[in-house]
């Protein structure tokens, strides 16, 4: 059983819960080693406190899922099946209070499990697995090391195909190519290379638009190896930039390198927020830093917690999350330069290691 179970059998007693059923792929990986992406089939995890953990799952997937859980009881659907049913019969006893995390029911699959389990009562057992997976353990820091690893890898081959005259979706092709080609999984999120006064879009869409001297570049880019994610952002210079587009630049940076000073277990996420918006507001540029400091990272590229100026959760050893300060001035650009951040015993290590001084391509 996964160390995890003995947990989560205690908070259902505590909940007054008799069955939990997770169905979120996420946190089928998180607690069985077992990846998958069951697209329109059900895939879920049926736990009763009296009996050990049912693993359910497409029959396409069984001999995957099989290697990647050892001993753990498993249960196969053909697609002719219904896997509702095949719940009902494997229940001991009545369903009581069901668990199930809501977030990733639809309506449509909540009313078929109602209709099949019979349950009247339900509880979100949501909160609980993003309380788990807020803190790393040292696989999951080293599979997310890893990920970071390859995707700074993936930048610094980009790089080389940068050139006048390049359009942001030939470079946004490069990285894809290379993400493959350097043995990811595949991108965390859809990859981002903005040029010119398109940086000033903090989320903007590549395109078209070919790369000339004096703009600036940024590379906003992430990685899935083995499940977790990593997510990068660096900001060039392509030939010489204004006074104002460099003053920018180390505005950013010397945001960035605040926010990763103040990280310390027992400080609040809304301080290290502030860190940054303190040094970018002390330059004139607070109205044009337009979001959040950073996200949780980990097996979801955006998890809990966010890292805003309003969350006063406090930090503690094994928090992995970004931090991304950014300044967009439309008709000059944007800067944004991304780290991802682990919380240790004493402080902070900084998985990423890609340089941030202002390099010109």
């Amino acid at each position: 059983m996964n160390a995890h179970w003995p947990g989560l059998k205690q908070q259902m007693e505590q909940q007054g819960i008799q069955t939990l059923l997770i169905t979120d792929p996420k946190h089928v990986y998180y607690l069985t080693g077992f990846l998958s992406n069951p697209h329109e089939r059900f895939l879920g995890i049926l736990f009763q406190p009296g009996s050990e953990p049912v693993l359910v799952v497409p029959a396409l997937d069984e001999e995957a899922a099989r290697a990647a859980t050892g001993s753990m009881e498993i249960i196969t659907h053909l697609d002719t099946d219904n896997p509702y049913h095949l719940l009902q019969k494997r229940l001991q006893g009545s369903v009581g209070t069901l668990g199930l995390e809501k977030e990733n029911l639809t309506i449509a699959r909540f009313e078929q499990l109602q209709k099949a389990l019979g349950f009247t009562t339900t509880h979100d057992v949501g909160p609980w697995l993003r309380d788990l997976r807020v803190r790393k353990t040292a696989d999951e820091v080293e599979k997310m090391s890893h990920a970071v690893r390859l995707i700074e890898q993936v930048l610094q081959e980009s790089l080389k195909q940068v050139k006048e005259g390049v359009s942001e979706n030939e470079l946004v092709a490069e990285v894809e190519y290379q993400i493959r080609k350097l043995g990811a999984d595949g991108p965390s999120f859809d990859s981002m290379v903005l040029s010119g006064e398109k940086t000033a879009l903090p989320h903007g869409v590549p395109g078209e638009r070919k790369l000339r001297r004096g703009d600036l570049l940024m590379f906003d880019i992430g990685v899935y190896a083995s499940g977790y994610a990593s997510d990068i952002t660096r900001t060039f210079a392509f030939g010489e930039l204004s006074e104002e587009q460099v003053r920018i630049y180390e505005t950013v940076l010397a945001a960035n390198e605040a926010a990763i000073a103040a990280i310390s277990p027992g400080v609040t996420f809304a301080s290290i927020d502030k860190a940054a918006r303190d040094v970018i507001e002390a330059a004139g540029y607070g109205p044009y830093f337009i979001h959040r400091l950073g996200h949780g990272l980990g097996i979801d590229v955006h998890e809990f917690p966010s890292v805003h100026g309003q969350n006063e959760y406090l930090l503690s050893e094994g928090n992995v999350f970004t931090v991304e300060p950014g300044i967009y001035v439309p008709g000059v650009g944007g800067v944004r330069i991304e780290d991802d951040c682990l919380v240790t015993e004493n402080g902070v290590r900084v998985l990423t290691s890609f340089p941030k001084q202002l390099t010109y391509l």
